[in-house]
């Protein structure tokens, strides 16, 4: 019976399956990718390394380091690593690089891929270096050219196309240029303050337990401001970084089956009460509640089971190309292959929830009486409440487990639970109200197309609640997306005034700041910044030594703040990114008096210290002993010089220390050329173009939002194919209206002129809700997420708002021919 009836009704159940089609193709795809993401960083971590395991130190390594490295066999290769300006020769033209001087035969995993392919051999026995492919096109260079390091030039011996420990994104910052070891010193680009490390890279022996050595040697190691990073460790770290960017999409992907699971609500209500009399009349013929109940569940669970299929299918083949839309943030190529796990959970996600949505407008069948075969009033079948309230509770308790499953954390599951809850009970709570307004306020005195358009929006059979939900949603995703990625490029946005530094310039030696600043200042360029730093680590805070905190599990203190080597300042006054958020600003101190610092808030928070409490410091080998005198509240967001630690003036002049000097160039040209000088004068300067930086993290910024935007555009097409189907599911009584209209003497335009503006008025309504509530979201991510101002672009307004709309006009439209062109004779065929 189910199979015979649902041949008379294929067209219908075929746009109740595209309803969860796209969803579960989402969902499907990206659960795909990420098995795949995890099972390559499994297999690959050693080529990503490079090594079994990493030793690595931001200084040279002092005897117990050493001893360590002794007792393991000695590394069998070894790099120091650090930024620099690096100069060609060729054109005169100047870039900031990442140096690394490599000894021995790293890698030991992986390729060094070099163009051509044996001067990845050759460039250590022939003295040269390797140069990243792009940064060569980019001055076009050519192997043989020459690449100046501070006071060594060296052949470029080939073209660097990969190399294990360098990303895409890092390179874009600052691209990698390999040189053997034994030429660092003759660079004379180490100086005081040069931010550096130093790695060596170990070949584990056979049966060597790596997380026995992970667990033993990493806290001895970090308490001599060393590190262990084993590949499995790195493994784990590359899971988690990308894995937490797998569940946000795959968040969104469950958002857009969700929505299609609306449209199969929708669907199989307006299916269903078209089929209460044939319930009616089996009933009357001897068929069970079980029968006719079974009846419908048999269609639905199949069409769930084919739209699996289908959906599983697509996302099999959308997988394909997320290599393709991620690959500018994974360090390496992923290898797509088919996981049985995402193909069976598509499939059971068709069944389960095409199922589950369907039950409640199914219950119809169940509580139908066979004498509404002689009644001709339509009305509402009365139901059970326990019934509904189970079946709802069982969406509610599906979608915690599964997002549950998704997050694996229970308090996250529970929150996208409300937040779905609440957006879903607004746009529904907004549409209900509308219809009502309408109702209530109806405005009688317009024209008679003009009331009828609005009299369908209440209409039996209507779809103004299911088509709001699912315009609002869609745009509600794509506005709230948009506003977020406004938010982030405007928190690293440049300020285009004189007074804002967009070049930095850093590891000036003392006895080079004046003649740095002789070279700016001639070009008629402001400096902006003088200011000097001093290295330094926490030695022991509130009378506890740091090696004791480490130990102690119950501290609270964040391990980072025990760990960093931080760069403190000392001034008189605040800057413009600060404001004091406790305690009182020393600007100076006269000699002997006790050392009170100022301290942003979350070192505050991270290291457990308030105002009045003590903090020694071990500055370059003496310690310090200091009072925590003020917190600041510090806008990291801002392109501006922040610091941790702020000293006040009299303590630290006489320090090792090397100063940043900070100036405003109008444009890439005056750059250019103060950064090809200084490169001449002082090759140990590095040189950081702001604008340069800010370009590539635009374009990470952007390349993020186009991967985000592709998944919400799921929600925007089921959104489209659950309009489809609710205008084809309307279709018999959309006609019959029609053709009571056109008996009482409508024409043809005015039913079209009543469609248009019904959908008019759905569009404007779901797509102008959504973006509302985007708003507000954003707002509140403004707020407790990002700490910034919101301030709302216009774009959503002027191209989503009119564009959602149109689209909905359109499909409306496009759907509604058929039921514009039907004669009168056509609906009294069907009743006879």
């Amino acid at each position: 019976m189910a199979w015979r009836d649902g041949k008379a009704s294929s067209s219908r159940l075929l746009l109740f399956m595209a309803s969860i089609i796209l969803g579960i193709a989402a969902v499907v795809s990206i659960q795909s990718f990420s098995e795949n993401l995890e099972e390559n960083i499994a297999i690959q971590s050693k080529a990503l390394m490079g090594a079994d395991f990493i030793i690595d130190s931001r200084q040279l390594p002092n005897e117990k380091v050493q001893n360590i490295i002794d007792s393991l066999g000695g590394a069998d290769a070894s790099e120091v690593n650090f930024a620099s300006m690096a100069a060609f020769p060729k054109n005169g033209e100047a870039k900031l690089v990442r140096v690394r001087g490599v000894e021995g035969s790293f890698p030991f995993y992986g390729t060094l891929e070099t163009e051509p392919a044996s001067a990845a051999t050759e460039y250590q026995a022939s003295g040269g270096a390797l140069v990243d492919a792009t940064m060569m096109l980019q001055f076009e260079l050519e192997p043989g050219d020459s690449i100046k390091l501070g006071e060594l030039t060296l052949p470029i011996i080939g073209a660097l196309k990969s190399v294990p420990g360098s990303s895409a994104i890092s390179a874009s910052v600052a691209p990698p240029v390999l040189i053997p070891y034994r030429f660092i010193d003759k660079t004379e680009l180490l100086q005081q303050g040069s931010r550096k490390e130093y790695q060596y890279f170990f070949v584990a022996p056979p049966g060597m337990d790596l997380d026995a050595l992970d667990r033993d040697l990493d806290p001895v190691l970090d308490a001599e401001n060393a590190d262990l990073d084993t590949h499995k460790v790195m493994s784990q770290q590359l899971g988690r970084s990308y894995g937490n960017m797998g569940r946000f999409l795959n968040l969104v992907a469950f958002v857009a089956l969700l929505l299609g699971c609306v449209g199969i609500a929708s669907s199989v209500h307006i299916y269903i009460r078209e089929k209460l009399g044939a319930v009616a009349v089996l009933k009357c013929m001897g068929a069970t509640r079980k029968q006719t109940f079974l009846i419908y569940l048999i269609q639905i669970a199949w069409m769930g089971l084919a739209g699996g299929i289908i959906g599983t299918l697509i996302g099999i083949g959308l997988q394909q190309s997320f290599p393709l839309i991620l690959q500018e943030f994974l360090p390496f190529e992923v290898e797509i292959s088919l996981t049985a796990q995402p193909v069976i959970l598509g499939l059971l996600l068709g069944i389960f929830m095409s199922v589950l949505f369907a039950l409640l407008p199914l219950l119809n069948t169940w509580y139908v009486a066979p004498l509404e075969v002689l009644r001709v009033r339509e009305g509402e079948v009365v139901k059970s409440r326990r019934a509904r309230f189970l079946t709802f509770t069982g969406i509610l308790l599906f979608i915690f487990l599964f997002s549950f499953w998704l997050l694996e954390d229970g308090v996250f599951a529970l929150a996208f639970v409300i937040v779905v809850l609440i957006t879903f009970s607004i746009l529904a709570g907004i549409a209900s109200l509308f219809m009502k307004a309408i109702k209530r306020f109806f405005p009688t005195s317009w024209g008679f197309t003009s009331r009828q358009s609005l009299l369908n929006l209440y209409r039996p059979n209507n779809q103004t609640m299911v088509l709001v939900l699912a315009i609002g949603l869609g745009t509600f995703l794509i506005s709230t997306l948009y506003f977020t990625k406004d938010m982030l490029l405007a928190k690293t946005a440049l300020e285009n005034s004189s007074d804002s530094p967009n070049i930095i310039l850093m590891d000036v030696q003392t006895e080079q700041r004046e003649a740095v600043a002789r070279t700016i200042t001639p070009k008629g360029l402001p400096l902006i910044d003088n200011m000097s730093i001093v290295t330094m680590r926490m030695h022991s805070i509130k009378g506890v030594p740091a090696n004791d905190i480490r130990k102690d599990s119950a501290s609270g203190v964040r391990e980072w703040v025990l760990n960093n080597e931080f760069r403190a300042t000392y001034r008189d006054s605040l800057i413009a990114t600060e404001t004091l958020a406790k305690g009182e600003w020393t600007p100076e101190i006269a000699p002997g008096d006790p050392i009170v610092i100022s301290i942003s808030d979350n070192i505050a928070e991270d290291a457990q210290v308030d105002i009045g409490d003590e903090i020694v410091f071990n500055v370059q080998g003496v310690l310090m002993k200091t009072t925590v005198g003020s917190i600041r509240a510090v806008d990291w967001g801002r392109v501006q010089m922040n610091f941790s630690l702020v000293f006040p003036k009299g303590v630290l002049e006489n320090a090792p220390q090397f100063h940043i000097l900070t100036t405003h160039t109008p444009d890439e040209v005056s750059s250019a050329s103060l950064q090809r000088e200084l490169v001449k004068k002082f090759p140990n300067v590095s040189v950081l173009d702001l604008r340069q930086i800010l370009t590539i993290v635009e374009n990470i910024l952007e390349k993020i939002a186009w991967a985000i935007n592709f998944m919400a555009f799921f929600s925007i097409l089921t959104g489209v194919i659950v309009l489809i189907g609710s205008v084809r599911n309307s279709k018999y009584q959309r006609i019959k209206e029609n053709v009571l209209l056109r008996t009482l003497g409508a024409k043809g335009k005015q039913i079209l002129r009543i469609t248009t503006l019904e959908f008019l008025y759905l569009g404007v309504i779901g797509s102008g809700i959504g973006i509302l509530l985007s708003l507000v979201s954003s707002q509140l991510l403004a707020t407790f997420v990002f700490e910034a101002t919101f301030v709302p672009s216009l774009t959503p307004f002027l191209v989503f708002l009119p564009g959602v709309t149109a689209l909905v006009l359109l499909i409306g439209l496009s759907n509604s021919r058929s039921v514009l062109k039907s004669p009168p004779l056509e609906v009294l065929r069907k009743e006879v």
